[in-house]
């Protein structure tokens, strides 16, 4: 059973750069992939762009908690089933009890979540998961239109692989109960081939025997750094004229024609137009400006092994455990699992000792770990990212909530955002990506 991934992806025209009279000057806030995607996008069409963050990725700035950083370096084009599938209210009770699961939940934040966890239930009805599937097929189809040309003007096509990624099954009945899945990605153009795990083997030879089937995502890429992309997008950013304020905002406030960027009490900057990209943090800044977001946090963590980076031709995910092992030319990188809880809540060591526990089950040759991390996924109960003018604010343009797979569409989403600023047709319909679709 194959499907075919050659004509998968879709192109866009060119952007063509806008009048002198329709110049804005754009703040974005948010330094991490998308926002800086959509710093580079409305300068290529013309816009004078100001970046505010407290972390951006520049030499000698701490980065190493931002999503950004220490995502699974996959472009997942075959990522349109959102996290909440048919079945899955009668299974996460079981999930949110096991401390080792690849679903948890810091249980202190459970009152605040439930609003968000109910949304993410409901989206998993079967007719609003095929619906969900048609619209993220359509961003991920654009989605290499929407990066291609930043990766090709900072020079770093060298850093894409096109390797493919390998989803495993324990058993045939696990691989049956992935069906419904199988035939969306289908309809949604992904190509994909089922192997036999003597195919697996061929392929993968340093993987243990735990698996009866395979699922090869033919058009998968992976970005060897993402580090090194955000650090190239920054200097090229202000090579090309950017400038970045190195703090935190804690709000956007109307001040006439103009709007004013708001931290620490005094206000940052100004400008015509500003664009909310701050990720796990973009909830609180649009509450202050009147809008509410069903907007949460899923904690993402890693852990590094150096030099283990030959063990694997491509990504691999086991997704009973719910997380990537990705080779890197730095090492092997064990990344995912989704922890329901806030931004303020400590880092839970057991998660990373989960992770590498069962990372060398499935690799039994994997040499010492190294670095670990936890991030912040900003998350939609329906998977899909807000994108979109405030209902408060034509002004203010949102851009967050991508979830998993915000490296995959950070491009098309900036070059979405210059469209919006420079007040061009969309290449999309962006209506099912509202902030106050719930």
């Amino acid at each position: 059973m194959t499907t075919d991934a050659q004509s998968f992806h879709q192109p866009l025209p060119p952007l063509h750069p806008v009048a002198e009279a329709a110049r804005r000057d754009v703040v974005v806030i948010g330094a991490g992939v998308v926002g800086m995607s959509t710093a580079l996008w409305l300068q290529r069409v013309g816009h004078r762009v100001v970046v505010c963050d407290p972390h951006p990725p520049v030499p000698g700035a701490p980065y190493d908690t931002a999503a950004s950083y220490g995502n699974a370096c996959t472009l997942a084009y075959a990522a349109c089933l959102p996290v909440s599938m048919p079945g899955m209210v009668a299974q996460v009770p079981g999930m949110l009890l096991d401390p080792a699961g690849p679903l948890t939940l810091i249980w202190r934040d459970l009152l605040r979540m439930t609003p968000w966890l109910m949304a993410f239930l409901r989206s998993g009805r079967k007719a609003e998961v095929q619906r969900i599937a048609g619209h993220l097929g359509q961003l991920l189809r654009l989605a290499e239109a929407g990066h291609a040309p930043l990766i090709e003007q900072l020079g770093l096509n060298h850093l894409v692989r096109r390797t493919g990624a390998l989803y495993l099954y324990r058993t045939q009945q696990e691989f049956d109960g992935t069906q419904f899945g199988y035939r969306l990605r289908a309809e949604q153009g992904v190509g994909m081939e089922v192997l036999d795990a003597q195919a697996v083997r061929e392929q993968e030879p340093a993987l243990a025997p735990l698996y009866a089937k395979g699922l090869r995502f033919l058009d998968t890429s992976t970005l060897d750094s993402p580090h090194q992309y955000l650090l190239a997008m920054a200097d090229d950013f202000v090579t090309r004229g950017g400038r970045f304020v190195q703090a935190k905002v804690d709000g956007v406030a109307r001040d006439g024609a103009r709007l004013a960027i708001r931290g620490d009490g005094q206000t940052l900057t100004t400008g015509d137009r500003v664009v909310l990209a701050a990720g796990a943090w973009s909830r609180d800044i649009a509450k202050r400006l009147g809008d509410s977001v069903l907007l949460d946090t899923e904690r993402g963590y890693h852990v590094m092994f150096p030099g283990s980076g030959g063990l694997l031709n491509q990504p691999v995910c086991y997704p009973h455990h719910g997380f990537y092992m990705t080779p890197m030319s730095v090492g092997l990188r064990a990344a995912g699992t989704v922890e329901l809880g806030g931004l303020g809540d400590a880092v839970r060591p057991h998660r990373l000792e989960v992770i590498e526990r069962k990372a060398r089950q499935l690799l039994p040759e994997l040499g010492p770990s190294g670095s670990t991390w936890l991030g912040y996924r900003p998350s939609m109960p329906d998977s899909l990212p807000v994108i979109g003018a405030s209902p408060n604010d034509p002004r203010v343009i949102y851009a967050f909530g991508h979830g998993h797979i915000g490296l995959t569409l950070g491009g098309l989403t900036g070059r979405l955002v210059a469209e919006l600023v420079s007040e061009q047709p969309t290449s999309l319909n962006l209506t099912p990506f509202a902030s106050d679709r719930f």
